[in-house]
């Protein structure tokens, strides 16, 4: 009785034990064949959980590499949560927990499309795993060793005077030079801003559609004539400077030359010459002014002039009427 009982109680067990197992491996439940591609699986193994939004919906069936950059994973998925996974679902694996085994979670995807059917392909996403992570960190800090360095070597350096900077820091009057320029700066800076503001009041001033800077500054017609007039004046002095120079050349040659001209200007008693011709002249005039004079009452010669002062009557006269 005792064997009997003993019996029974373990193939209860064994079927309690076979069920639960089945369940897990959801072998007694409706699936589907679904499949995702990974360059690294970061041991995953058989009979790990796929997980749906955070539920368990399958399992790992089936691990097979193709090449040295993809491996397959076939994945068992209960069909009636098949129905909720969508062709732009995406799967990545992680960790269960901290030291947990692996597993493959299935991300929904955004777009509303048709549901996965079995044999479908899911995107894979693989995120950085610990040995890449360690990898990187090891290089950051490989990084972080020689930068540290350098820095030192600078660092040393610039305390030693060495480069601008050292000097800069260590060098008292070189430092105080480069204060009194910049203060210097400033005074100059300050400088302009009030030059600039009086510009500003200066031009806040001028009435620019009536004063005769605000017509050269807007008017573009009369801009356009200044400029002609520039450009006139600069013609008339580039003429007056070619008038001059052939002046001065004329007044060059009147000296060097042997004519009349230089002749009357160089020659001192000349002048005398002519003074005295022209004295000489005068009192010529005034004797036959008087030899005219006795002429008119000279017998002979004094009918001839009454004739004429009378045809000189007869002229005025006639002119008069």
């Amino acid at each position: 009785m005792n064997a009997f009982a003993l019996i029974i109680i373990g193939t209860l067990i064994l079927v309690t034990a076979l069920y639960f197992i089945g369940n897990r491996q959801h072998v007694f439940t409706n699936n589907i064949k679904v499949y995702s591609t990974f360059q690294n699986v970061n041991g995953l193994q058989l009979g790990n959980n796929v997980r749906y939004s955070g539920i368990n919906v399958g399992t790992v069936s089936k691990i097979e590499m193709l090449n040295d950059s993809q491996i397959v994973v076939q994945m068992i998925v209960e069909e009636k949560t098949g129905a909720f996974i969508k062709k732009d679902a995406i799967t990545t694996i992680g960790s269960d927990g901290l030291v947990g085994s692996m597993v493959v979670n299935i991300i929904p995807g955004k777009e509303k499309l048709i549901a996965v059917i079995s044999g479908d392909t899911i995107t894979s996403y693989s995120k950085i795993g610990a040995d890449d992570m360690l990898s990187t960190l090891n290089v950051t800090n490989q990084n972080a060793a020689l930068l540290t360095s350098d820095l030192l070597k600078i660092t040393n350096s610039i305390i030693e005077g060495e480069g601008a900077l050292g000097a800069l820091i260590t060098d008292s009057l070189l430092t105080k030079d480069l204060r009194e320029t910049l203060f210097n700066l400033k005074q100059t800076t300050k400088g302009t801003d009030q030059v600039a503001l009086k510009l500003n009041v200066l031009l806040s001033k001028i009435n620019f559609e009536e004063s005769a800077a605000g017509i050269l500054l807007t008017d573009s017609l009369t801009g356009k004539q200044v400029k002609t007039m520039v450009s006139n004046l600069e013609k008339s002095s580039q003429s007056i400077l070619e008038i001059t120079k052939k002046v001065d050349q004329m007044v060059l040659d009147f000296k060097e030359s042997k004519g009349a001209f230089n002749y009357i200007v160089k020659d001192e008693i000349l002048p005398q010459t002519i003074d005295s011709t022209l004295l000489n002249i005068k009192e010529a005039s005034e004797k036959l002014n008087d030899n005219m004079e006795a002429l008119k009452h000279n017998f002979f010669f004094k009918g001839y002039f009454k004739k004429q002062a009378r045809e000189k009557e007869k002229n005025q006269k006639r002119n008069k009427s």
